[in-house]
Protein backbone atom coordinates (compact mmCIF):
# COMPACT_ATOMS: atom_id res chain seq x y z
CA UNK A 1 0.00 0.00 0.00
CA UNK A 2 0.81 3.68 -0.73
CA UNK A 3 3.29 5.35 2.00
CA UNK A 4 2.29 8.79 2.92
CA UNK A 5 5.03 9.45 5.34
CA UNK A 6 6.22 13.44 4.48
CA UNK A 7 9.53 15.25 5.08
CA UNK A 8 8.53 18.99 4.70
CA UNK A 9 11.41 21.23 5.00
CA UNK A 10 13.19 18.13 7.08
CA UNK A 11 9.74 18.25 9.39
CA UNK A 12 8.64 14.51 9.43
CA UNK A 13 4.76 13.59 9.33
CA UNK A 14 3.49 10.26 8.75
CA UNK A 15 0.93 11.92 6.17
CA UNK A 16 0.48 15.04 4.39
CA UNK A 17 -2.58 16.21 6.27
CA UNK A 18 -1.97 19.09 8.31
CA UNK A 19 -4.23 21.14 10.35
CA UNK A 20 -4.32 24.81 9.71
CA UNK A 21 -3.60 27.44 12.10
CA UNK A 22 -7.18 28.08 13.59
CA UNK A 23 -9.94 27.27 16.33
CA UNK A 24 -9.55 23.24 15.42
CA UNK A 25 -5.45 23.96 16.97
CA UNK A 26 -6.30 26.78 19.52
CA UNK A 27 -5.28 24.11 22.48
CA UNK A 28 -3.53 21.11 23.56
CA UNK A 29 -6.99 19.26 24.14
CA UNK A 30 -8.06 19.79 20.21
CA UNK A 31 -4.35 19.00 19.48
CA UNK A 32 -4.23 15.79 21.02
CA UNK A 33 -7.91 14.83 20.46
CA UNK A 34 -6.64 15.66 16.14
CA UNK A 35 -3.55 13.95 16.59
CA UNK A 36 -5.31 10.29 18.07
CA UNK A 37 -7.79 10.62 14.99
CA UNK A 38 -4.75 10.23 12.58
CA UNK A 39 -3.74 14.11 11.71
CA UNK A 40 -0.16 13.84 10.28
CA UNK A 41 0.54 17.38 11.72
CA UNK A 42 -1.02 20.95 12.89
CA UNK A 43 -0.08 24.68 12.86
CA UNK A 44 -1.01 26.21 16.38
CA UNK A 45 -3.33 28.79 16.38
CA UNK A 46 -1.52 31.87 15.64
CA UNK A 47 0.21 32.94 18.60
CA UNK A 48 1.24 36.84 19.49
CA UNK A 49 2.28 39.02 22.02
CA UNK A 50 0.91 39.64 25.62
CA UNK A 51 -1.56 41.16 27.04
CA UNK A 52 -4.21 38.35 25.24
CA UNK A 53 -6.24 39.42 22.41
CA UNK A 54 -9.92 39.84 23.26
CA UNK A 55 -12.27 38.25 21.26
CA UNK A 56 -15.81 38.99 20.25
CA UNK A 57 -17.98 37.05 22.27
CA UNK A 58 -20.72 37.17 20.28
CA UNK A 59 -20.67 35.44 16.58
CA UNK A 60 -17.57 35.00 14.80
CA UNK A 61 -19.12 33.08 11.59
CA UNK A 62 -21.23 33.57 8.80
CA UNK A 63 -21.39 30.96 6.42
CA UNK A 64 -22.71 30.23 2.51
CA UNK A 65 -24.55 26.71 1.70
CA UNK A 66 -25.88 25.29 -1.16
CA UNK A 67 -29.34 24.55 -1.79
CA UNK A 68 -29.20 21.25 -0.10
CA UNK A 69 -27.64 23.32 3.41
CA UNK A 70 -24.18 21.32 2.74
CA UNK A 71 -21.96 24.26 3.91
CA UNK A 72 -19.87 26.00 0.74
CA UNK A 73 -18.05 28.40 2.32
CA UNK A 74 -17.45 29.86 5.94
CA UNK A 75 -16.60 33.97 6.49
CA UNK A 76 -14.86 34.49 10.44
CA UNK A 77 -14.48 37.72 12.22
CA UNK A 78 -12.40 35.74 15.03
CA UNK A 79 -8.93 36.74 15.87
CA UNK A 80 -5.55 35.30 16.95
CA UNK A 81 -5.69 33.00 20.06
CA UNK A 82 -7.07 35.08 22.87
CA UNK A 83 -5.24 32.39 25.81
CA UNK A 84 -2.38 33.72 27.54
CA UNK A 85 0.99 33.34 25.79
CA UNK A 86 2.24 31.29 28.59
CA UNK A 87 -0.24 28.77 28.27
CA UNK A 88 0.15 28.10 25.34
CA UNK A 89 3.82 27.68 24.86
CA UNK A 90 3.46 25.06 27.75
CA UNK A 91 1.02 23.29 26.44
CA UNK A 92 2.97 23.15 22.93
CA UNK A 93 5.90 21.60 24.57
CA UNK A 94 3.96 18.98 26.16
CA UNK A 95 2.02 17.99 23.07
CA UNK A 96 5.13 17.98 20.99
CA UNK A 97 6.96 15.47 23.98
CA UNK A 98 3.70 13.12 23.49
CA UNK A 99 3.41 13.27 20.36
CA UNK A 100 7.25 13.41 18.74
CA UNK A 101 6.17 12.05 15.51
CA UNK A 102 3.85 14.30 14.27
CA UNK A 103 4.40 17.45 12.73
CA UNK A 104 3.92 20.46 15.55
CA UNK A 105 4.75 24.35 13.61
CA UNK A 106 3.31 27.46 15.70
CA UNK A 107 2.12 30.47 13.87
CA UNK A 108 3.02 33.94 14.67
CA UNK A 109 2.26 37.07 14.73
CA UNK A 110 3.67 40.55 15.97
CA UNK A 111 3.94 44.12 15.71
CA UNK A 112 6.60 44.53 12.67
CA UNK A 113 9.58 45.18 14.79
CA UNK A 114 12.52 43.15 14.80
CA UNK A 115 12.91 42.88 18.38
CA UNK A 116 9.35 41.77 18.68
CA UNK A 117 9.67 38.74 15.94
CA UNK A 118 13.22 37.42 17.58
CA UNK A 119 11.90 37.67 21.46
CA UNK A 120 8.45 35.51 20.21
CA UNK A 121 10.63 32.90 18.17
CA UNK A 122 13.32 32.51 20.98
CA UNK A 123 10.12 31.43 23.24
CA UNK A 124 9.03 29.41 20.55
CA UNK A 125 11.97 27.39 19.45
CA UNK A 126 12.45 26.63 23.16
CA UNK A 127 9.13 24.49 23.13
CA UNK A 128 10.84 21.79 20.77
CA UNK A 129 8.38 22.88 18.40
CA UNK A 130 9.39 21.78 14.45
CA UNK A 131 8.77 25.23 12.59
CA UNK A 132 6.56 28.21 12.34
CA UNK A 133 4.40 30.22 10.21
CA UNK A 134 4.81 33.83 10.35
CA UNK A 135 0.71 34.78 9.59
CA UNK A 136 1.10 37.08 7.10
CA UNK A 137 -2.48 36.50 5.64
CA UNK A 138 -5.02 37.50 8.30
CA UNK A 139 -7.34 39.64 6.65
CA UNK A 140 -9.27 41.53 9.94
CA UNK A 141 -9.15 43.36 13.06
CA UNK A 142 -5.09 41.85 12.84
CA UNK A 143 -4.54 44.16 9.78
CA UNK A 144 -6.34 47.27 11.24
CA UNK A 145 -3.07 47.27 14.29
CA UNK A 146 -0.52 46.69 11.15
CA UNK A 147 0.25 43.19 11.37
CA UNK A 148 -1.52 40.05 9.54
CA UNK A 149 -2.33 40.93 5.60
CA UNK A 150 -1.06 44.41 6.24
CA UNK A 151 2.33 42.84 6.05
CA UNK A 152 1.43 40.26 3.78
CA UNK A 153 0.58 42.93 1.22
CA UNK A 154 3.92 44.66 1.24
CA UNK A 155 6.70 42.35 -0.06
CA UNK A 156 9.04 44.49 1.73
CA UNK A 157 7.48 43.72 4.56
CA UNK A 158 7.78 40.32 3.95
CA UNK A 159 11.36 40.18 2.87
CA UNK A 160 12.28 41.93 6.13
CA UNK A 161 10.37 40.24 8.33
CA UNK A 162 11.64 36.87 7.12
CA UNK A 163 14.89 37.48 7.06
CA UNK A 164 14.59 38.33 10.99
CA UNK A 165 13.36 35.25 11.90
CA UNK A 166 15.81 33.01 9.98
CA UNK A 167 18.24 34.82 11.66
CA UNK A 168 17.08 33.96 15.44
CA UNK A 169 16.00 30.53 14.99
CA UNK A 170 17.19 26.85 13.58
CA UNK A 171 13.99 26.43 12.50
CA UNK A 172 12.31 25.84 9.34
CA UNK A 173 10.52 29.09 8.55
CA UNK A 174 7.17 29.38 6.34
CA UNK A 175 5.52 31.85 5.54
CA UNK A 176 1.68 32.18 5.48
CA UNK A 177 0.31 34.66 2.05
CA UNK A 178 -2.75 36.77 2.10
CA UNK A 179 -4.89 36.43 -1.19
CA UNK A 180 -5.84 39.74 -0.57
CA UNK A 181 -3.10 41.10 -3.16
CA UNK A 182 -3.05 41.63 -7.06
CA UNK A 183 -0.33 39.22 -8.11
CA UNK A 184 0.95 36.03 -5.35
CA UNK A 185 4.16 35.42 -7.04
CA UNK A 186 5.50 39.23 -5.42
CA UNK A 187 4.80 38.20 -1.61
CA UNK A 188 6.21 34.75 -2.90
CA UNK A 189 9.44 35.79 -4.19
CA UNK A 190 9.32 38.61 -1.66
CA UNK A 191 9.51 35.12 1.18
CA UNK A 192 12.30 33.24 -0.62
CA UNK A 193 14.11 36.41 -1.27
CA UNK A 194 14.21 36.99 3.12
CA UNK A 195 15.56 33.05 3.42
CA UNK A 196 11.71 31.80 4.03
CA UNK A 197 12.18 27.68 4.15
CA UNK A 198 9.19 27.64 2.53
CA UNK A 199 4.90 29.33 1.83
CA UNK A 200 1.74 28.43 2.86
CA UNK A 201 -0.91 29.06 1.08
CA UNK A 202 -3.89 30.48 0.57
CA UNK A 203 -5.09 32.87 3.76
CA UNK A 204 -8.87 33.96 4.11
CA UNK A 205 -10.42 36.14 1.15
CA UNK A 206 -11.85 39.41 2.57
CA UNK A 207 -15.73 38.98 2.43
CA UNK A 208 -19.11 40.00 3.41
CA UNK A 209 -21.06 37.00 3.13
CA UNK A 210 -24.28 38.43 3.74
CA UNK A 211 -26.76 40.81 4.77
CA UNK A 212 -29.14 40.57 7.75
CA UNK A 213 -31.94 42.66 5.88
CA UNK A 214 -34.13 43.29 8.47
CA UNK A 215 -31.37 44.88 10.77
CA UNK A 216 -29.59 46.28 7.78
CA UNK A 217 -25.69 44.86 8.76
CA UNK A 218 -23.54 42.43 7.26
CA UNK A 219 -23.26 39.09 8.94
CA UNK A 220 -22.43 38.25 11.45
CA UNK A 221 -23.51 40.88 13.86
CA UNK A 222 -22.44 42.31 17.01
CA UNK A 223 -25.26 44.30 18.66
CA UNK A 224 -26.04 45.73 15.25
CA UNK A 225 -22.96 46.10 13.26
CA UNK A 226 -20.66 44.12 10.51
CA UNK A 227 -17.26 43.77 9.28
CA UNK A 228 -15.29 42.02 6.83
CA UNK A 229 -13.86 38.64 7.74
CA UNK A 230 -11.98 36.20 6.02
CA UNK A 231 -13.87 33.48 3.51
CA UNK A 232 -12.30 29.90 3.19
CA UNK A 233 -13.69 26.82 2.91
CA UNK A 234 -14.67 24.97 -0.60
CA UNK A 235 -15.87 28.02 -1.99
CA UNK A 236 -11.89 29.05 -1.66
CA UNK A 237 -10.22 26.53 -3.65
CA UNK A 238 -9.92 27.22 -6.89
CA UNK A 239 -8.64 30.86 -5.97
CA UNK A 240 -6.33 28.49 -3.55
CA UNK A 241 -5.25 25.66 -6.34
CA UNK A 242 -4.85 29.09 -9.17
CA UNK A 243 -2.48 30.99 -6.31
CA UNK A 244 -0.23 27.75 -5.75
CA UNK A 245 -0.02 26.86 -9.50
CA UNK A 246 1.30 30.26 -10.05
CA UNK A 247 4.26 30.20 -7.30
CA UNK A 248 4.66 26.59 -8.55
CA UNK A 249 5.96 27.64 -12.00
CA UNK A 250 6.93 30.73 -11.48
CA UNK A 251 11.03 30.77 -12.54
CA UNK A 252 11.61 32.83 -9.86
CA UNK A 253 9.78 30.77 -6.56
CA UNK A 254 10.34 27.30 -8.63
CA UNK A 255 11.33 24.74 -6.39
CA UNK A 256 10.19 26.74 -3.38
CA UNK A 257 8.20 24.34 -0.66
CA UNK A 258 4.71 25.08 -0.66
CA UNK A 259 1.93 23.86 2.12
CA UNK A 260 -1.28 24.05 0.49
CA UNK A 261 -4.37 25.45 1.96
CA UNK A 262 -7.87 26.38 0.72
CA UNK A 263 -11.13 24.55 0.82
CA UNK A 264 -9.35 20.95 0.78
CA UNK A 265 -12.41 18.42 1.98
CA UNK A 266 -11.33 15.28 0.34
CA UNK A 267 -8.13 13.17 -0.37
CA UNK A 268 -8.92 14.46 -4.23
CA UNK A 269 -8.93 17.77 -3.51
CA UNK A 270 -5.59 17.22 -1.68
CA UNK A 271 -4.54 15.50 -4.25
CA UNK A 272 -4.92 18.18 -6.56
CA UNK A 273 -2.89 20.63 -4.11
CA UNK A 274 -0.04 18.17 -4.50
CA UNK A 275 -0.31 17.41 -7.84
CA UNK A 276 0.27 21.37 -8.13
CA UNK A 277 3.39 20.74 -6.45
CA UNK A 278 2.52 21.15 -2.81
CA UNK A 279 4.53 19.03 -0.22
CA UNK A 280 1.67 18.75 2.53
CA UNK A 281 -1.61 20.18 2.66
CA UNK A 282 -3.76 22.30 5.86
CA UNK A 283 -7.23 21.60 6.55
CA UNK A 284 -9.15 23.73 9.04
CA UNK A 285 -13.38 24.24 7.45
CA UNK A 286 -14.05 21.04 6.60
CA UNK A 287 -12.63 19.78 10.23
CA UNK A 288 -14.99 22.59 11.87
CA UNK A 289 -17.97 21.06 9.81
CA UNK A 290 -17.48 17.33 10.08
CA UNK A 291 -15.21 17.14 12.81
CA UNK A 292 -11.71 15.17 13.17
CA UNK A 293 -12.69 12.03 12.28
CA UNK A 294 -12.65 13.10 8.07
CA UNK A 295 -8.85 12.80 8.09
CA UNK A 296 -9.36 8.42 7.90
CA UNK A 297 -11.34 8.95 4.77
CA UNK A 298 -8.85 11.30 3.61
CA UNK A 299 -6.03 9.09 4.33
CA UNK A 300 -7.74 5.91 3.03
CA UNK A 301 -8.93 7.32 -0.24
CA UNK A 302 -5.47 9.07 -1.11
CA UNK A 303 -3.86 5.71 -0.65
CA UNK A 304 -6.12 4.04 -2.87
CA UNK A 305 -5.87 6.72 -5.47
CA UNK A 306 -2.00 5.74 -5.21
CA UNK A 307 -2.58 2.39 -5.50
CA UNK A 308 -4.18 2.28 -8.65
CA UNK A 309 -2.05 4.65 -10.23
CA UNK A 310 1.54 2.94 -8.94
CA UNK A 311 2.52 5.53 -6.88
CA UNK A 312 4.73 4.79 -4.01
CA UNK A 313 4.89 7.62 -2.36
CA UNK A 314 3.15 11.71 -2.29
CA UNK A 315 6.58 12.45 -4.27
CA UNK A 316 6.30 10.21 -7.29
CA UNK A 317 3.06 12.71 -8.91
CA UNK A 318 3.81 15.60 -6.57
CA UNK A 319 4.32 18.23 -9.30
CA UNK A 320 3.16 16.36 -12.14
CA UNK A 321 0.16 19.09 -13.17
CA UNK A 322 2.68 22.14 -13.38
CA UNK A 323 4.23 21.32 -16.74
CA UNK A 324 0.87 21.02 -18.16
CA UNK A 325 -0.19 24.44 -16.42
CA UNK A 326 -0.03 26.87 -19.41
CA UNK A 327 -1.00 30.37 -20.47
CA UNK A 328 -4.09 30.78 -23.21
CA UNK A 329 -1.84 31.60 -25.80
CA UNK A 330 -0.18 28.14 -26.21
CA UNK A 331 -3.67 26.08 -26.14
CA UNK A 332 -4.02 24.46 -29.41
CA UNK A 333 -7.03 25.66 -31.43
CA UNK A 334 -7.18 22.68 -33.79
CA UNK A 335 -8.12 20.42 -30.80
CA UNK A 336 -11.93 20.04 -30.90
CA UNK A 337 -14.89 18.43 -29.32
CA UNK A 338 -18.71 17.98 -28.98
CA UNK A 339 -21.10 17.27 -26.72
CA UNK A 340 -22.52 13.51 -26.47
CA UNK A 341 -25.45 12.46 -24.61
CA UNK A 342 -26.00 9.22 -23.31
CA UNK A 343 -29.91 8.94 -24.23
CA UNK A 344 -29.66 5.43 -21.26
CA UNK A 345 -28.85 8.30 -18.53
CA UNK A 346 -30.56 11.29 -19.88
CA UNK A 347 -33.98 11.81 -17.45
CA UNK A 348 -35.79 14.71 -19.35
CA UNK A 349 -34.60 17.49 -17.21
CA UNK A 350 -34.16 19.85 -20.08
CA UNK A 351 -31.99 21.45 -18.17
CA UNK A 352 -28.99 21.11 -20.94
CA UNK A 353 -31.48 22.45 -23.66
CA UNK A 354 -32.46 25.47 -21.50
CA UNK A 355 -28.99 26.62 -20.68
CA UNK A 356 -27.44 26.30 -24.11
CA UNK A 357 -31.05 28.21 -25.70
CA UNK A 358 -30.84 30.70 -23.45
CA UNK A 359 -26.85 31.60 -22.97
CA UNK A 360 -24.89 29.72 -25.36
CA UNK A 361 -25.23 28.08 -29.11
CA UNK A 362 -28.60 26.69 -29.22
CA UNK A 363 -27.18 23.57 -29.76
CA UNK A 364 -29.22 21.10 -27.89
CA UNK A 365 -32.50 20.09 -29.02
CA UNK A 366 -35.76 19.67 -26.76
CA UNK A 367 -38.10 18.16 -29.42
CA UNK A 368 -37.83 15.60 -32.44
CA UNK A 369 -41.14 14.12 -34.07
CA UNK A 370 -43.04 16.05 -31.32
CA UNK A 371 -41.51 13.94 -28.72
CA UNK A 372 -39.38 15.63 -25.88
CA UNK A 373 -35.81 14.52 -26.70
CA UNK A 374 -32.46 16.22 -26.14
CA UNK A 375 -29.46 15.40 -28.81
CA UNK A 376 -26.71 17.63 -29.54
CA UNK A 377 -26.60 19.59 -32.77
CA UNK A 378 -23.05 18.99 -33.84
CA UNK A 379 -22.88 21.66 -36.38
CA UNK A 380 -24.13 24.24 -33.91
CA UNK A 381 -22.02 22.92 -30.90
CA UNK A 382 -18.85 24.82 -29.84
CA UNK A 383 -17.94 22.23 -27.57
CA UNK A 384 -17.56 24.59 -24.73
CA UNK A 385 -19.11 21.87 -22.09
CA UNK A 386 -21.68 23.82 -20.19
CA UNK A 387 -24.17 21.32 -20.77
CA UNK A 388 -22.07 18.71 -19.30
CA UNK A 389 -21.67 21.46 -16.13
CA UNK A 390 -25.16 21.73 -15.71
CA UNK A 391 -26.40 18.64 -15.95
CA UNK A 392 -27.19 16.81 -12.68
CA UNK A 393 -26.47 13.31 -13.91
CA UNK A 394 -22.93 12.51 -13.53
CA UNK A 395 -21.68 11.12 -17.01
CA UNK A 396 -24.78 11.56 -19.11
CA UNK A 397 -23.47 14.18 -20.76
CA UNK A 398 -19.09 13.81 -22.10
CA UNK A 399 -17.27 15.46 -24.99
CA UNK A 400 -15.94 13.35 -27.56
CA UNK A 401 -12.86 14.54 -29.78
CA UNK A 402 -12.93 14.63 -33.10
CA UNK A 403 -10.31 13.11 -34.57
CA UNK A 404 -7.95 14.87 -36.74
CA UNK A 405 -8.78 14.46 -40.49
CA UNK A 406 -12.59 14.45 -40.36
CA UNK A 407 -15.03 17.26 -40.97
CA UNK A 408 -16.09 19.58 -38.79
CA UNK A 409 -20.21 20.10 -39.37
CA UNK A 410 -19.87 22.84 -37.35
CA UNK A 411 -16.88 24.99 -39.88
CA UNK A 412 -17.20 22.49 -42.55
CA UNK A 413 -13.30 22.20 -42.60
CA UNK A 414 -11.29 18.99 -41.90
CA UNK A 415 -9.68 18.80 -38.79
CA UNK A 416 -6.38 19.53 -38.68
CA UNK A 417 -3.66 16.88 -37.51
CA UNK A 418 -2.10 16.90 -34.42
CA UNK A 419 1.01 18.87 -33.83
CA UNK A 420 3.54 18.38 -31.59
CA UNK A 421 4.42 21.83 -30.69
CA UNK A 422 1.31 24.09 -30.79
CA UNK A 423 2.99 26.92 -29.40
CA UNK A 424 5.56 27.41 -32.68
CA UNK A 425 2.59 26.41 -35.18
CA UNK A 426 1.45 29.16 -37.91
CA UNK A 427 -2.05 28.69 -36.93
CA UNK A 428 -1.32 30.12 -33.35
CA UNK A 429 -1.89 33.67 -33.50
CA UNK A 430 0.92 34.06 -30.76
CA UNK A 431 3.48 32.01 -32.74
CA UNK A 432 2.45 34.60 -35.57
CA UNK A 433 3.12 37.59 -33.30
CA UNK A 434 6.46 36.33 -31.90
CA UNK A 435 7.89 36.25 -35.68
Amino acid sequence: MADLRTDFLGIKSPNPFWLASAPPTDKQYNVERAFKAGWGGVVWKTLGEDPAVVNVNGPRYGATHANDRRLTGFNNIELITDRPLELNLREIAEVKKNWPDRALVVSLMVPCEEQNWKSIVARVEATGADGIELNFGCPHGMSERGMGSAVGQVPEYIEMVARWCKAATRMPVIVKLTPNITDIRYPARAAKKGGADAVSLINTINSIVAVDLDRFAPVPTIDGKGAHGGYCGPGAKPIALNMVAEIARDPATYGLPISGIGGIETWRDAAEFIALGCGTVQVCTAVMTYGFRIVEEMIDGLKQYMDGKGFATIEDFRGRAIANLSDWKHLNLNYITKARIDQDLCIKCGRCHIACEDTSHQAITHMVNGVRHFEVKDEECVGCNLCVNVCPVDGCITMERLAPGSVDPRTGKVVPAEYANWTTHPNNPAAVAAE
